[in-house]
Formats: structure tokens, C-alpha cells, sequence
């Protein structure tokens, strides 16, 4: 990673707290219409992204509104391929319409977690989101089926870690129904990535450290103190010599 370090936080899910990120991220995930989000959220993230100079990236999801992407669902490979599809063909109108470049796709939640493992699923997204991808990067977690079905296809990834969540042995994530799942105290999310970046290791819930490969952190824009753990954490690794980018 070096010393540039690229902070991506996930935006325009209805907590509105984006005017407030957007100072201490260098690139961001606009919800697009499936666990949240329309036209006008999509626009104000957009807009708010290209005044601060922030990267934007298109954050589809199951469509599944009523539990906020965060569940596994049933649906047809054929209803699953349109939803994905119908989500970046609005974000990328509004993205045209704006005069801006797509950086990136970043699936979101359950759906995110899903294809990290699934074969088929991960087979069936990449078949999704393959027309969109062109000069595009797609962020996966590290050692993923997702990783290796996307490179299989060309398609250029970015692996992501997370700076405020805890993850297992598998370099899997903590469920959120755990107490643990998330990491809340703005030193401790500090410290873990600090950890992972000059180490390239990752410390598991078990106090084991396992490889990781990183190119961008993200943050949690609907944790409760996401705008202190955005602020701390971008002030002190600046601090620590690194630069935001």
C-alpha cells in the first residue's frame, strides 16, 4: 500500500451525515436503489463527492429495502442479474449526467459476504456487473471466491478491508448479531489498521494474526460514530506519515 492509503466509506443510506465524511475519506460507495437509496440521494452523494474530491463508486445490493441488504434472499438468477443491473443503470445516468467517472463497484452487505464464498453466486454477479467494468475497479475482500472469479474475467480489483469491523480466522467478518462485530472505539480502529498496513496482517477475534492483502480501508458510514472514527483516523495516520488518497 506505501504511504498512500485510501479510506472509502459507504454513503447515501439515509443517514445524511455525508457532508460530514466527505473531509476525511478519499473515496466513497453511493447506495443505488437496492438496500437503499434514488435519484435525489444518489445526486446529493454525487455532488458531494466531486466538491471534496472524492472517488465515486456505484454500492449495489439484493433488493431487499426491509432488511437493508443485510439478509441472504431467495430470488432468480434472472431477477438477481436485472435488480444489479437496473441499480448501476441509474447510478451511472446520474453519474453521466454529472460529468463523472464511475472509480468503482462495491457490492453491498449480505450480498457482499455471499459471493466472498459462493461460487456460483460470486459467477453469476461478475456475469451482472461485466458490461460495467471496463476502466472500473471492483472492490473485494482479500483470498475471496469473489477475488478469483473477478480476475479469472479481467475485470481489475482492489481489496478492501474493514477498519471498523472484527474479523474471524477465515478472514471472514464478524456477524453483526455478535457484540464484537464492530470496532466503535475510534483508537482501537486506529490501531487495527495501522496494524494491517505495516504488517500486512490482520489480528483475528482469536488474538491470531493472518495475511491480508489491503488497497483500500472502509468505514462504516451508519456506525453511530462514524464521523469521529473518519476523523481521527485520517488526522493520525496523516500523523503517522501517510497521506489519504
Amino acid at each position: 500500500m506505501g504511504t498512500n492509503i485510501d479510506l472509502n466509506c459507504d454513503v447515501g443510506e439515509g443517514i445524511e451525515n455525508e457532508h460530514l465524511l466527505m473531509s476525511f475519506i478519499s473515496s466513497c460507495s453511493i447506495a443505488c436503489g437496492g438496500h437503499y437509496g434514488d435519484v435525489q440521494s444518489i445526486d446529493n452523494s454525487i455532488q458531494l463527492a466531486i466538491k471534496h474530491g472524492v472517488k465515486i463508486g456505484a454500492h449495489p445490493s439484493f433488493p431487499d429495502r426491509e432488511n437493508f441488504g443485510r439478509k441472504l434472499i431467495q430470488i432468480s438468477d434472472a431477477e438477481f442479474q436485472k435488480s444489479i443491473q437496473n441499480q448501476l443503470d441509474v447510478f451511472l445516468e446520474r453519474a453521466h449526467f454529472f460529468k463523472v467517472k464511475l472509480h468503482h463497484i462495491k457490492p453491498h452487505g449480505a450480498l457482499y459476504n455471499a459471493i466472498a464464498g459462493d461460487e456460483n453466486l460470486a459467477k453469476l454477479f461478475v456475469a451482472s456487473i461485466q458490461k460495467y467494468m471496463k476502466d472500473v475497479f471492483l472492490y473485494v475482500p482479500y483470498d475471496s471466491v469473489i477475488e478469483k472469479i473477478a480476475l479469472q474475467n479481467s475485470i481489475n480489483i482492489k481489496y478492501e478491508a474493514f477498519a471498523d469491523r472484527n474479523y474471524k480466522e477465515d478472514l471472514t467478518l464478524v456477524s453483526r448479531d455478535r457484540k464484537n462485530a464492530l470496532l466503535t472505539d475510534e483508537k482501537e480502529v486506529f490501531n487495527h489498521v495501522v496494524n494491517i498496513v505495516k504488517k500486512q496482517k490482520v489480528q483475528t477475534i482469536s488474538l491470531s494474526e493472518k495475511a491480508i492483502k489491503v488497497d483500500t480501508f472502509c468505514i462504516h458510514g451508519d456506525t453511530k460514530n462514524a464521523l469521529e472514527i473518519a476523523t481521527y483516523l485520517s488526522e493520525n495516520l496523516k500523523k503517522e506519515g501517510f497521506k489519504i488518497g
